[in-house]
């Protein structure tokens, strides 16, 4: 079955479910093989979270940015 669409939580946890589910019954996700149901969990995660477009969330949008200082020490960089 198809992924659906939308950015609620209620559709991204509804995909979650479905990947996971067809995770325990054929053991890979697509061409993936994650280990255990826990990889597979945090990897259906990362797919439902994409297919809805929040991946990458700014800080602005409520996702979390962290400000790492460079080598050099003086310039603070963003990683997402």
């Amino acid at each position: 079955m198809p992924l659906k669409k939308g950015r609620s939580k209620a559709v991204i946890s509804a995909n979650i479910g479905e990947i996971v589910r067809k995770f325990k019954k054929t053991g890979s996700l697509g061409t993936s093989k994650p280990k255990s149901v826990k990889a597979a969990v945090s990897q259906a995660a990362a797919i439902a979270y994409g297919k809805a477009g929040k991946s990458r969330m700014k800080k602005a949008d409520g996702g979390m940015v962290r400000s790492v200082v460079r080598r050099d020490g003086r310039t603070p960089t963003k990683i997402y």
